[in-house]
């Protein structure tokens, strides 16, 4: 079992819209699926997420449709939007250079300076 690391401010709304770019899921189903890729790293409360997933259906970045999960229970299932899409991909990007940054001054040693 991996250590947990604590979420940053700010990235629980990627990795929901990454999490349901891999396919529809109900909010449970998102809530495992963030811990399945991060390699159960993250821990996303249940009183954290069906907000952020409320706040991102409303700005059109995912949308929902009830149907029925695994268990016959009515669920309601999210899927990217095409406004979605376009956010995780900058967002995907603007993280990738931070942590290449990020990794390049940790990496530092001070003969290169």
């Amino acid at each position: 079992m991996a250590e947990h690391v604590p979420l940053l401010p700010g990235t629980l709304d990627l990795l929901i819209l990454k999490a349901v770019s891999l396919g529809p899921q109900h909010g449970y189903g998102v809530l495992l699926r963030i811990g399945q890729i991060s390699r159960q790293a993250l821990v996303i409360e249940q009183g954290a997420l069906y907000p952020a997933l409320y706040r991102l259906e409303h700005q059109g970045l995912i949308e929902s449709e009830w149907g029925i999960s695994d268990n016959n229970r009515r669920a309601k299932f999210y899927r990217l939007t095409a406004k979605g899409r376009e956010r995780l991909q900058t967002e995907t990007a603007g993280w990738q250079r931070l942590v290449e940054a990020m990794a390049a001054a940790l990496g530092a040693r001070s003969e290169e300076v």
